[in-house]
């Protein structure tokens, strides 16, 4: 069965937890993961029908909480007996699990485990589990990164079990009947060898009562020895198992063993680098040290010649410094010259712009009178023409009444109506006529106004021009004042551009000797710091030489107690052996002696004394 659709396996194996008929379910290849997992531990669990599981190919083993559950219903089982868990990515965890189960399980025969990665734990996992498991017969683990003596004792473990499982059950002493087919049976199997014994029996006494008792012991001698020879075998696979055990420990001594070797000579490669990087080490600080001492001796030369060339320039500083001097002081007295000119100029034009300042004032304020006033005539006219305005509604509104009333009896008043609306319309004729009179009075005198207040500008502009000839004037005697100043300037400039020259000149001279100083300075500086770099690097490496010694004393002193911790197990698992060996080789001798002691005095060994 292969291939189901996402979400379906679940529901399937939910479906057979109480199935009573299926015996065989083949799995392999769906990918059941962890869920699947979950849920076959669960039918296991309540399924007791099943014999065969095949689930290889289902990624069952990758490790979380699915896959012991999976082990749990395992271990609860008590029908499986063939269970083919293939390419499932079991790891010695899962193994471990596995382990657990299998100490608990009964009735499982076959377990196929090939192509996982169960490794060395794993592989020891299952050994002890299965010296509390007797009933597993046929072990598959091809693929599974087991060490060949770890295989090697469960080969021999599940082969001694597959020899011995006919006779593994004990033997009840047979009642009368049972010895009776027995003996039928073992007489036709073992005619060939009691003829001569019957021969004897019948010229000796001649009653066939004698030879049935004898081959009857003869019989319960075999099945002592059988049991005998069950209980030896039992003895052979424990002493198997202790071999493989002192097999594997004697792997991980010579394990130990290779690794001590291996940081031996890590060990000596280490010193005898650094025997070779303290000697190129030392070579390189004797030569840095002769570099440096010539490298001093000729800057201390250069210095000298330095500061002589510093004693020159100082005093050539000097003369320069006086000069300079002695033309500052020069304009000194010209900026004064200019500052006292200047200040002259500029309280004149103080004065000239207070004036000024002071008949604007003067212009603004009557500027603004005559706007007041206008504004002020505006007004009033405003307000007169809005009284007439509401005046005449009024009576238009009444005439307009009086025009409604007179509708009624429009045949019968017609001609008073058009009396007095004639002479509505001449008084308000005459009043529109009053108004436009007043109206044109009031904007004559406004108008005479306007043309008074034009004259007043026209006088205050003349007086305006007249202040700005004088302004002229200002600025001309200013223009010469700023000529004179220019060419005192021109002069002051030259002044300083030659100063600034010599300035340059001598910062120059006194900034390339301080680069010089500045270079050679930092050159030092940086050999030092060199030197002082290399003896930090020098200093590092020998605490990391004095930290990789201490660890590999500390690792070595910790492998030899490892090695004779090792050592001293496998000398007591040796005595254990031994011990072992010498136990089973004196019960065999008993065995031996008893068993030809039995014989000697069975009567079989009496009739066959005569024969020979």
């Amino acid at each position: 069965m292969r291939g189901f659709p996402s979400g379906c396996a679940k529901v399937f194996l939910t479906g057979l937890f109480y199935n009573t008929t299926l015996q065989v379910l083949n799995l392999k290849g769906n990918n059941l993961k962890s869920a699947g997992a979950e849920v076959l531990g669960k039918l296991l669990a309540r399924n007791n029908t099943l014999t065969r599981l095949v689930l290889d190919w289902n990624a069952l083993g990758v490790w979380d909480e699915a896959f012991p559950i999976f082990c749990e219903g395992l271990g609860s089982n008590s029908a499986l007996t063939h269970l083919d868990l293939r390419n499932n990515q079991i790891d010695h965890r899962g193994m471990l699990a596995l382990a657990q189960t299998l100490k608990r399980n009964s009735s499982l025969k076959v377990l196929d485990l090939r192509w996982n990665n169960i490794g060395l734990l794993g592989g020891r996992c299952l050994l002890e589990a299965l010296q509390s498991n007797h009933n597993v017969e046929q072990l598959e683990l091809a693929g599974n990164n087991i060490p060949s003596d770890t295989l090697k004792a469960l080969d021999c473990r599940t082969q001694h079990r597959s020899t011995i499982r006919p006779e593994g059950k004990p033997q009840q002493n047979p009642g009368p009947h049972q010895r009776d087919s027995e003996l039928e049976a073992g007489e036709g199997s073992s005619v060939p060898k009691l003829d001569g014994d019957h021969r004897q029996a019948e010229r000796g006494d001649g009653t066939v009562e004698s030879v049935r008792a004898s081959a009857q012991d003869h019989w319960c001698t075999s099945i002592h020895i059988s049991q005998l020879q069950e209980a030896l075998n039992e003895r052979k696979s424990a002493v198997q198992s202790l071999t493989a055990k002192s097999q594997m420990t004697e792997a991980a001594l010579a394990l130990s063993e290779q690794k001590n070797h291996s940081l031996a000579e890590l060990i000596a490669r280490l010193k005898v680098e650094k025997e070779r990087h303290m000697e190129a080490h030392g070579r390189e600080k004797k030569k840095e040290h002769e570099d440096s001492v010539s490298r001093e001796g000729k800057l201390l030369r250069e210095i000298q010649n330095l500061t002589d060339a510093n004693v020159q320039l100082k005093k050539k500083v000097e003369e320069v410094e006086r000069k300079c001097k002695s033309q500052q002081r020069q304009l000194f007295e010209l900026k004064q010259e200019l500052t006292n000119s200047t200040a002259e100029l500029k309280l004149k034009l103080a004065q000239a712009e207070d004036r000024l300042e002071i008949e604007k004032r003067r212009f603004k304020q009557g500027l603004e009178d005559m706007d007041h006033l206008r504004q002020r005539e505006v007004e009033r006219v405003n307000r007169h023409l809005e009284d007439s305005e509401k005046a005449l509604r009024e009576r238009i509104f009444k005439l307009e009444g009086q025009r409604i009333q007179l509708e009624e009896d429009l045949s019968k008043a017609k001609a008073a109506f058009v009396a007095e609306r004639s002479q509505a319309e001449e008084e308000l004729s005459k009043a529109c006529a009053q108004v436009r009179q007043e109206e044109h009075e009031h904007v004559f005198s406004l108008e005479e106004k306007l043309r008074s207040a034009r004259s007043s500008l026209q006088e205050v502009q003349l007086h305006f021009s007249q202040q700005k000839q004088m302004i002229s004037e200002q600025q001309a005697k200013n223009a010469q004042l700023t000529v004179e100043t220019d060419c005192l300037r021109r002069r002051i400039e030259e002044l300083q551009q030659e100063l600034s020259g010599k300035d340059q000149e001598k910062v120059a001279e006194v900034s390339r000797v301080r680069l010089e100083l500045q270079e050679q300075i930092g050159h030092l500086e940086a050999e030092r710091i060199a030197q002082g770099g290399l003896k930090e690097k020098i200093s590092a490496l020998e605490r990391q030489i004095k930290v990789l010694s201490g660890n590999h004393r500390e690792a070595l002193l910790d492998k030899d107690g490892e090695m004779s911790s090792l050592l001293e197990k496998l000398r007591l698992k040796e005595a254990a052996i031994k011990r072992m060996r010498d136990d089973e080789a004196q019960r065999a001798t008993y065995l031996q002696n008893a068993v030809l002691t039995y014989v000697q005095g069975s009567p079989l060994a009496h009739y066959g004394s005569p024969k020979k």
